[in-house]
């Protein structure tokens, strides 16, 4: 087995520099089983990032799907396929009444791609509003959306960004309704200058558990005053649940639901088929037939036999397992435990989450609320050294990110936590 120098080295010679790696000890893996991971030298993880292997790291009845499909056949939606039809049907029975049709793309990425595109065709307006800390995924259009690494030539000029909704220091300085009302007015203030530009107004595009922009706990019915704003000025919603959806957040199936909106369009990516190439993009058949006139779209893989069984297959081991009401029990079970470390650690300023996606904010001092960037990066590090997996994220990258396997138990937590003690403890 090749050492990590001779591997990092063969990377940057056949993959390119800038290749991004986790931790400042990279961890070559071999083996991923449930909620475990390990690594060349046999050493064994415990997986609290990664959201890919949503059901858990090579569930056999995913597997089971991916083999039995493809020693069956493979080729794309040219051909009839009942596959992709059982698929969707299954899909969107989880959404609103509303949101009834499907395309299927390969990532996220190329979903929001396409929503962005059906906001076009549904409008007839270019001009789209995200957070500024957002991330949508990397193909040209999504790459407009982000702030952290402005595209090359800079931004065509039909994006408004909005502040990032940081509920532990709140627009304006008050919480509650005051809050959402701050935020929808600077929603509205971006409205009015994409209406004033050439190129008008077509979209909100939001992550609704701003995941990226560190997961706050937004009072209730936060986005409906900006959600208002919106179709009064007859733009479109698009929620990017690629993060809070599929059960995740525990109370809800989609980070929407729990956000108590109903967008336009949802798209979908990484835990859609627990690690097989899947994303999606669910819309009303208005919308998507809109969208099906004005481009010529077609994926050579999107929606494939091989992949729609893998997704199905992930459908029914969330609802078999009962995967949501384990992330709202364990989920629960673990930011409380969180809280009882806050007690004992001063860094701990803000604990945050809902189901599994949880984590804490770390802070220099909890009056002024002085985020800790760099002891978050020595803790995940930390973390990583003694056999958790985690990460970290946020408008000030110091809000820890644990974001598991959905099968995560209590027990695993306790591991978690005993952890984390005795990293900040080191500190």
């Amino acid at each position: 087995m090749a050492g990590e120098e001779a591997l990092r080295a063969r990377r940057e010679k056949l993959l390119g520099r800038n290749m991004s790696l986790f931790y400042e000890d990279p961890v070559h893996l071999v083996k991923g089983e449930g909620v475990w991971l390990w690594d060349a030298d046999g050493k064994q993880y415990l997986d609290c990032y990664n959201n890919v292997p949503h059901v858990g790291h090579c569930h056999p009845r995913v597997v089971e799907a991916i083999c039995r499909q493809a020693s069956t056949l493979n080729t794309h939606t040219r051909y009839l396929h009942e596959g992709i039809l059982d698929y969707v049907e299954r899909l969107t029975a989880t959404f609103d009444k509303s949101l009834d049709s499907a395309i299927l793309t390969c990532t996220g990425s190329e979903a929001n791609d396409v929503a962005l595109r059906m906001a076009q065709a549904v409008t007839g307006k270019t001009g789209v509003i995200a957070t500024d800390f957002t991330y949508h995924g990397n193909t040209t259009a999504v790459s407009q959306l982000s702030t952290r690494m402005p595209p090359v030539g800079g931004y065509g000029g039909h994006v408004r960004h909005v502040p990032a909704p940081d509920a532990y220091r709140p627009l304006g300085g008050e919480g509650g309704a005051a809050f959402a009302t701050a935020w929808a007015v600077k929603v509205e203030e971006a409205i009015a200058s994409l209406q004033e530009s050439p190129f008008g107004f077509s979209a909100l595009i939001i992550d609704p558990f701003f995941a990226n922009e560190g997961f706050p706990d937004l009072p209730e019915n936060f986005l409906a005053p900006a959600v208002a704003a919106v179709r009064k000025a007859g733009g479109i919603v698009i929620c990017d649940e690629v993060q809070p959806g599929f059960g995740r957040a525990g109370t809800h199936m989609w980070g929407h639901q729990k956000a108590g909106i109903v967008p336009d369009v949802v798209t979908l990516g990484k835990p859609m088929a627990n690690g097989h190439p899947v994303g999606g993009v669910v819309a009303g058949a208005e919308t998507l037939n809109a969208f099906r006139k004005a481009f010529r779209y077609f994926n050579t893989f999107g929606g494939n036999p091989v992949s729609c069984a893998a997704a199905l297959a992930v459908l029914d081991v969330l609802e078999d397992e009962k995967l949501q009401e384990n992330a709202l029990d364990v989920g629960a079970y673990a930011r409380a435990g969180l809280q009882k470390l806050a007690d004992k650690h001063p860094l701990i300023g803000n604990v945050r989450g809902s189901g599994l996606f949880f984590g804490a904010e770390l802070v220099l001092d909890r009056a002024e609320k002085t985020p800790a960037s760099d002891i978050a990066t020595r803790v995940i590090n930390g973390m990583r050294e003694r056999g958790v997996l985690m990460g970290k994220l946020g408008i000030h990258q110091n809000a820890t990110k644990i974001r598991p396997p959905m099968p995560f138990s209590k027990e695993n937590a306790d591991l978690m936590l005993s952890t984390l003690d005795d990293v900040l403890g080191g500190l």
